[in-house]
């Protein structure tokens, strides 16, 4: 990045992060965290569709395909659809970590174009925990996992407590995803919304 800002720089006491007994193997598929995520589901036609997978340590990759109902300038990737991809890629670490996050503040470097049909290799890490406060990093690369970086960005997450969805999400869906017989994607549903 061209230079992360002081909200972004972990404080002394950060610790380094460790990954949840429980979290999913490395190299395990991640899957959607809520059916309606732009990011992630699969109920929204034109979302990201964005699947992840767990690396080693507090790391992951994914991939998306850039369709044409993501383009901003012809042809090319809207900034903001390539934003919500890497805040996608890196809500998806908190899983890894089993706390419920939602971003605080994201920076995001946009390095090159990213043409429609192109598909946007990303990498994230968790770098530092202090308290609630979650930091972490992610890189999105063209052409193959090893390609030129196109986008970049730097994190700050925030642990929450599940309240903090039912007193601000529409009761509808809130009711729904409680509902839900499945107690993993019961818990998962509430894992990365602002």
């Amino acid at each position: 990045m061209s230079r992360t800002s002081a909200a972004l720089e972990p404080p002394a006491d950060a610790v380094k992060p460790v990954r949840h007994p429980d979290a999913p193997a490395p190299g395990e598929l991640l899957g959607a965290h809520y059916e309606h995520c732009f990011g992630c589901g699969d109920g929204q036609p034109h979302g990201l569709r964005l699947e992840a997978r767990a690396g080693e340590g507090v790391t992951l990759t994914a991939e998306f395909t850039v369709r044409p109902a993501h383009q901003g300038a012809p042809g090319l990737a809207h900034g903001g659809v390539l934003a919500t991809a890497l805040d996608e890629t890196l809500g998806s670490l908190n899983w890894l970590l089993r706390k419920i996050a939602v971003t605080g503040r994201l920076e995001t470097d946009f390095v090159r174009p990213v043409p429609v049909d192109t598909v946007l290799h990303l990498t994230a890490e968790v770098t530092a925990v202090a308290g609630r406060k979650i930091y972490s990093t992610a890189t999105g690369r063209i052409g193959g996992p090893e390609g030129p970086v196109a986008v970049r960005a730097d994190a700050l997450f925030v642990e929450v407590k599940v309240e903090h969805f039912i007193d601000n999400g529409r009761p509808a869906e809130i009711r729904a995803a409680m509902n839900d017989p499945d107690q993993s994607r019961r818990a998962r549903a509430f894992e990365v919304n602002p």
